[in-house]
């Protein structure tokens, strides 16, 4: 983790999408931790699928903003509510891109935390079964695995844009969270390059394939 913290302090300012006007402010928590091996690890969580949206989807703890509320105080509080996560034990690193949907007019920051005190925290992670079906650990290097990632281009209508998929045990990770993975995996391992377009992974007036879009 020390290696993580330091890349994170000298990380470049995330890039962002222009705010559409009726988009919905949200925040997420990409909560990492060093586990009694040594290695990095990534909080995310299994949505319930008796949500209305992107039911049994991969997504990291996060939501919607409150009136008055900061957008760090936003991804604290959902992953609190979520996956019972103490505030107390998590300490701010710094930003992702941040990204805009269509399908869920949703502008998004991804923020990226340590878990203090994992021996201590991680054990008492609890998903709020309304909204989360699993509290999922997933190492970094897992995710750098031959396999893992792949990128496919989708078209619709007059756009064509690229959606990324991680490969997981038990889930797939795709959309909006494989693309703040990616940048994630992107920052600590060197290969970021903040001068690139940001990357879209929704398309205006998308329309999902089946399986894809609940």
């Amino acid at each position: 983790m020390a290696e993580i913290r330091a890349v994170m302090a000298s990380a470049a300012a995330p890039r962002t999408q222009e705010f559409a006007d009726g988009a919905l402010r949200s925040a997420v928590l990409a909560g990492l931790y060093e586990d009694a091996n040594g290695a990095a690890q990534v909080v995310l969580t299994r949505r319930s699928k008796a949500l209305r949206s992107h039911s049994g989807e991969v997504s990291f703890p996060g939501g919607r903003q409150e009136p008055g509320e900061e957008l760090w105080v936003t991804a604290l509080r959902e992953a609190q509510e979520e996956i019972s996560l103490n505030p107390s034990a998590v300490n701010h690193l710094g930003e992702l891109d941040h990204l805009r949907t269509v399908s869920s007019r949703s502008w998004i920051v991804p923020y990226v935390a340590e878990i203090t005190d994992p021996h201590l925290v991680i054990p008492q992670l609890q998903a709020a079964p309304d909204e989360v079906e699993l509290v999922l650990h997933v190492g970094l290097e897992e995710l750098l695995c031959d396999g893992v990632f792949r990128e496919e281009l989708w078209t619709f209508g007059e756009h064509t844009r690229p959606v990324f998929f991680f490969e997981i045990e038990g889930d797939t990770v795709w959309g909006a969270t494989a693309a703040m993975l990616r940048n994630l995996l992107s920052i600590v391992t060197g290969t970021h390059d903040p001068m690139a377009e940001i990357t879209h992974w929704d398309a205006p007036n998308a329309v999902l394939p089946p399986g894809l879009g609940e």
